[in-house]
């Protein structure tokens, strides 16, 4: 029926009791809201956007780079030795990695979707279960590439105090401590005679 008149909305959608049909509804539109389902998508929602394929796509090849470094070696391995994983795959998981950081960056300043700063829950949870297998399962990490600058700005800082004392010590003028001898009575009979000039 292509009336769009209110009692054929009436009749199709809320003769029921329950409305099935608008509780459905409503719960997938919500759904669809709270996982930001559009920010996987292009804006006129025909498919998924470049970067959500680029991502996906290297998720599959980390995914497989884990699985294709284990086989074989799963009897040999102990639980907290994976370095071939780690190994192998850190070139793919870091590129996996810097895409996840650059969408989240792009996505706040409304990017391909134009819609809410967080990304679509897809994407989220896949970047969740790489991160998870990457530091909890094989024990690997990335080695930080702040170390150098971290290090000299510490240093820089813990020679801060010697740097300024040791400038306050050199540029001071130093007082040297003079002796004054004090001028003593010599005698009695001379603070005799003091004593009767001024009376």
């Amino acid at each position: 029926n292509s009336s769009e008149s209110h009692n054929c909305a009436k009749s199709i959608l809320t003769s029921d009791r329950l409305q099935m049909v608008v509780t459905l509804s409503e719960f997938f539109n919500e759904t669809w809201e709270a996982a930001n389902c559009a920010n996987c998508l292009k804006n006129n929602s025909e498919g998924l956007s470049n970067s959500t394929e680029e991502f996906l796509d290297l998720f599959n090849k980390s995914l497989t780079c884990f699985e294709h470094n284990l086989q074989g070696q799963a009897i040999d391995l102990s639980p907290n030795n994976y370095t071939e994983v780690c190994k192998n795959c850190n070139e793919t998981y870091t590129k996996l990695n810097d895409l996840y950081n650059h969408l989240q960056r792009v996505n706040r300043q409304g990017g391909e979707s134009e819609h809410s700063a967080h990304l679509c829950i897809d994407v989220e949870d896949a970047m969740n279960i790489t991160r998870k297998l990457w530091s909890r399962t094989f024990n690997c990490s990335l080695p930080c590439s702040d170390t150098v600058p971290v290090i000299a700005v510490s240093s820089f800082i813990l020679f801060l105090p010697i740097v300024f004392y040791l400038s306050s010590f050199l540029h001071s003028k130093q007082k040297k401590r003079i002796l004054i001898l004090p001028k003593r009575i010599q005698s009695n009979a001379s603070l005799v005679n003091i004593q009767e000039k001024y009376s």
